[in-house]
């Protein structure tokens, strides 16, 4: 890998309206673009979940944009890591990409205090990454 190339990071889950939403957020806001950030899920969706948009308002990061997106093959051949969170055998794996599983519990249907701990677990873990595929000059 060059000095140049920004490693690329993509996230899924199965509705990609949690889990994946707050882990690509916390990566955006902490390595900016020292990273290139994807999120998919195997099975979209309509809208983020809203308790995740408010516990990630919370932490001072504004997700309402965000809209979860389909799951496709080129988005996983296009990154150099991909963390899954519980979306089981429907995650295509292609040769040469770095898997990374992340038990964590699915905040759907649950309200903020249930999504606040899965939110804080995220952070620490993305702290954790950051430190090691884009370390601060």
């Amino acid at each position: 890998m060059s000095d140049t190339a920004v490693p690329s990071v993509l996230f899924v889950c199965v509705h990609n309206a949690g889990r994946s939403q707050m882990a690509a957020a916390f990566l955006t806001h902490f390595a900016g673009d020292r990273v290139q950030v994807r999120s998919a899920g195997s099975a979209p969706a309509d809208t983020v979940n809203p308790a995740v948009v408010e516990a990630m308002a919370e932490a001072g990061i504004d997700i309402t944009a965000e809209v979860p997106k389909v799951l496709t093959v080129e988005a996983v051949q296009a990154s150099d890591v991909v963390i899954t969170m519980g979306c089981g055998d429907t995650c295509p794996v292609f040769p040469g990409k770095r898997y990374l599983d992340w038990e964590l519990p699915d905040p759907a249907g649950q309200g903020v205090d249930a999504v606040r701990p899965i939110r804080d677990e995220i952070e620490k873990r993305i702290r954790g990454l950051v430190d090691e595929i884009a370390p601060a000059s």
